[in-house]
């Protein structure tokens, strides 16, 4: 039997980022150094497949640290943690290793920086989100005002329109953060942001690189996880970009393969939690099925890498 032909355009960079990859690392290694369980405080990046395969290897993944014994190392995701979640490990007297990206503590320090310039700290996020939830947790209660799209601006009510800035979370949709930046300029002309834009380089290099395969296909699938934002906002760029299918998967399994029977040409990228070995199935997925050629569109290169922490470099 003839397969249909196909085209799938990789797009470059995608997948695992630095950050996800050196929490990945620190669970490993803590689980080295310790001997299984080791505890992690929320899911250490948002993918089932890599979170199951350390649940394999003997970490338990709870939520709140309430859940963890206090003799056995708890590691915190790579997404953040309020700055109470470590005082109280170091309340109860726990092993405990932060995977935050070091980009995320990045804007957990200019948060900080603000705040004891007696500037009062805007947060551009999600409501919910495990980073948003880390970052205004660096400072008291009601100290950071959250706001999600320019609507939100509006309505901000703040203690001084003079003395005012903003801080955003990493893995939004540099699009989106643009239209929200303005409305906050126009509104606070004298607020202060970050020298270089917080969207993390590894968000912004995969919305880059699904920009420029749009024109080319007729459907995108995104890898990644229902909860994992920078996944999802690739797929808003795809469809921003023109792709009039666009759509997140977390594996080959979740494909539907009716809504792309007659096409001839599909994108493909992964958030940065999503391992290479999910990209390899789908291609793979698409090759049971099509007469597949692949090209690569590169955008980018990415040579980022960040330390594990010192506690772990050292034996136990």
């Amino acid at each position: 039997m003839t397969l249909p032909a196909l085209t799938l355009y990789l797009a470059a960079p995608r997948g695992f980022c630095a950050g996800v990859d050196r929490a990945i690392k620190i669970v490993e290694m803590a689980l080295d150094k310790w001997g299984a369980p080791v505890y992690v405080r929320h899911e250490i990046v948002h993918n089932k497949f890599v979170v199951n395969g350390l649940r394999d290897k003997g970490a338990v993944f709870v939520e709140q640290l309430a859940d963890a014994p206090d003799d056995r190392p708890v590691i915190f995701s790579a997404h953040g943690v309020a700055k109470s979640v470590p005082a109280e490990a170091e309340r109860r007297n726990m092993i405990f290793v932060d995977a935050t990206c070091p980009l995320v503590t990045k804007v957990h320090n200019e948060a900080e920086r603000h705040a004891a310039a007696g500037l009062q700290v805007v947060m551009i996020g999600h409501d919910g989100h495990p980073e948003t939830i880390g970052t205004m947790g660096q400072l008291p209660d009601g100290d950071v005002l959250l706001v999600e799209t320019p609507a939100d601006v509006a309505g901000l009510e703040v203690r001084d329109a003079t003395k005012i800035a903003f801080i955003t979370q990493t893995t939004l949709s540099v699009d989106d953060t643009i239209e929200i930046i303005a409305a906050l300029r126009a509104r606070f002309p004298a607020i202060i942001g970050p020298h270089k834009e917080d969207i993390c380089y590894a968000t912004t290099n995969r919305q880059m690189a699904v920009k420029s395969i749009a024109p080319k296909i007729e459907a995108l699938l995104v890898i990644g996880a229902p909860n994992s934002s920078n996944s999802r906002r690739l797929v808003e760029v795809g469809s921003a970009a023109g792709c009039a299918y666009a759509q997140l998967v977390q594996r080959a399994t979740d494909i539907d393969w009716r809504a792309l029977a007659t096409i001839k040409s599909v994108g493909i990228t992964a958030g940065a939690s999503a391992p290479e070995v999910l990209v390899d199935e789908v291609i793979d997925a698409f090759r049971a099925r099509f007469d597949v050629t692949v090209e690569i569109v590169e955008t980018a290169q990415e040579n980022i890498e960040f330390k594990v922490p010192r506690a772990l470099r050292q034996p136990a």
